[in-house]
């Protein structure tokens, strides 16, 4: 095997490093807190809620 394939894989092997380093810094900022924690609750929201809407203003009309 060619040595430039050590090199090459190790040049890739820390380009991604610092890509995933970058990308878990921008994910951790104050700034994106607000709308992580929005996200979180999703999940936990309640399905039948706009079901339940949709229902009531059928038998309004």
């Amino acid at each position: 095997m060619n040595p430039l394939w050590g090199q090459l894989a190790g040049i890739i092997t820390v380009f991604l490093l610092v890509v995933f380093i970058g990308i878990w810094i921008w994910a951790w900022r104050p700034r994106h807190r607000k709308p992580f924690d929005k996200m979180a609750q999703i999940p936990m929201q309640d399905r039948d809620a706009p079901e339940k809407n949709a229902e009531s203003e059928d038998t309004k009309q």
